[in-house]
């Protein structure tokens, strides 16, 4: 989906690396690349209507569960908590085929352009077919992410997921797990025949996904990350840690450290990696991963639905630690979300206000997005996530017009959009130079909601 020509453009206003400029001159290749960015210019090309900023990266996402959104808000006889809601999600995903994968990939992809996401890393742990067993393909479902995110037009890093274990130390897979689990050569062949086949295409980036701790061991993740290596030095590598309480708990059981302290002493953690979550973190940890330049991946939304905790974002931005956001469990499918609840809940925490960003003056919302940019554009593993040469033209055209953005301009833009919009301001969005939303509608909108629904339509009961 990547055009064919060059083409010129002009914004009247957008944001760029320094700060919003005005009439910015953009030029894009016929590879979909950012070759030329110049404010204040008269060259002509075509107007872009509104404030163009640079689409956001989606760190971390389980598409799948878009389709079961919703389902696990009813109360169980003996309270509720993430475990209680995996065990909803081993049920729902036990009826899944290819097809159904590829629909609800499409279809979630199709709401997080529509809100301003332009890529995403899909943290992909669904191998086998509903008995356990491999495809005749081992790769078909992995196929169906990448063939989603092409019908889309969204960027795509994909995270084959390691996952073997169901404990801290080498416990055997329950049987609602036999759907994700892969020996580690298998795993690393299925990450070699995907780099080979995707390798030459930018809009796609294959990386790795040790799933925890406690569904890899020590052996199991030495020898992914020396095969992973070996394919690609530079690959982004994602792993969920130190969720839950209960997790912390049984790691210290299993091995006297914390989650990530264990990870930071045992593995050769850098700016490559992409730890998400990280709820259970104390501050000693979190100095500790910042000086390997690694990313945090927040997930408010989810977080808050499956009830894992607050992260110590002051401490973290003390450290001077890098973050991006991501859906997870695509409860909600909105970046504007997300930041805001990292913001909100900090300030219900803290009883203050404006936590990300306390220079005197400063915008928080410009802060937020910011480095959500850098951080999600780092753990991506791509170049995007700015309107600057040699990036990706992944760009977010924001309407003016719009009742929360009526008046606001630069930085106050942002803090409008973020923290009063209701309703999507977001109206037109490229990525890889390609148009794929126009005054608010995805262009293959209806095809893919019609299979998304004919695959709802199978899956109910």
């Amino acid at each position: 989906m990547s055009p064919s020509t060059a083409a010129h453009y002009v914004a009247e206003s957008a944001l760029l690396p320094q700060g919003f400029a005005a009439t910015v001159a953009i030029e894009v290749d016929g590879e979909g690349r950012i070759a030329a960015v110049e404010p204040g210019s008269h060259r002509p090309g075509t107007v872009l209507r509104g404030v163009a900023v640079p689409g956001m990266p989606n760190l971390h996402s389980h598409a799948f569960q878009r389709a079961m959104a919703g389902l696990a808000e009813r109360a169980g006889p003996e309270g509720d908590d993430f475990w209680s809601w995996r065990e909803t999600m081993y049920r729902f995903l036990a009826r899944l085929g290819p097809e159904e994968v590829e629909a609800i990939a499409a279809q979630l992809y199709v709401e997080l352009l529509k809100q301003g996401y332009t890529a995403v890393a899909e943290f992909h742990y669904l191998h086998n077919d509903p008995g356990g067993s491999p495809y005749a393909d081992p790769a078909e479902l992995a196929h169906r992410i990448v063939a989603a995110a092409a019908a889309s037009g969204i960027g795509l890093t994909l995270l084959p997921v390691l996952y073997q274990t169901s404990q801290f130390g080498g416990a055997p897979p329950t049987e609602g797990q036999r759907r994700f689990v892969l020996g580690t050569e298998v795993f690393l062949e299925l990450v070699s025949r995907l780099a080979a086949r995707h390798g030459r295409d930018p809009q796609v980036r294959i990386g790795i996904a040790p799933h925890s701790l406690r569904a890899v061991t020590p052996e199991a993740l030495r020898d992914a990350l020396a095969g992973a290596n070996a394919l690609d030095a530079t690959a982004p590598i994602h792993i969920h840690v130190a969720e839950q309480v209960k997790e912390l708990r049984d790691c210290l059981a299993w091995s006297g450290k914390r989650p990530m302290e264990w990870l930071i002493e045992h593995a050769p953690v850098d700016a490559r990696w992409c730890l998400v979550h990280g709820t259970q973190s104390s501050e000693a940890e979190l100095r500790a991963l910042a000086a390997t330049r690694a990313v945090i991946g927040f997930c408010p939304t989810t977080e808050a639905n499956l009830g894992d905790g607050i992260f110590p974002l002051p401490a973290w931005l003390d450290a001077g630690g890098a973050f991006g956001i991501g859906t997870d469990s695509n409860v909600a499918r909105s970046p504007v979300e997300e930041l805001r609840w990292l913001e909100y809940v900090q300030r219900l925490v803290t009883r203050r206000r404006n936590i990300a960003e306390r220079s005197p003056g400063a915008s928080t919302g410009a802060a937020l997005y910011r480095r959500a940019l850098a951080g999600g554009a780092q753990a991506s593993g791509r170049a995007i996530g700015a309107i600057e040469v040699g990036r990706r033209a992944d760009i977010v055209l924001l309407d003016v017009d719009h009742p929360a953005l009526v008046g606001r301009s630069g930085d106050a833009l942002l803090d409008a959009w973020i923290f009063a919009a209701t309703g999507n301001p977001v109206r037109d969005v490229m990525v890889g130079g390609r148009w794929v939303v126009h005054d608010g509608v995805h262009l293959r909108e209806t095809p893919i909601a019609d299979a998304y629904r004919a695959a709802i339509a199978r899956l109910s009961p």
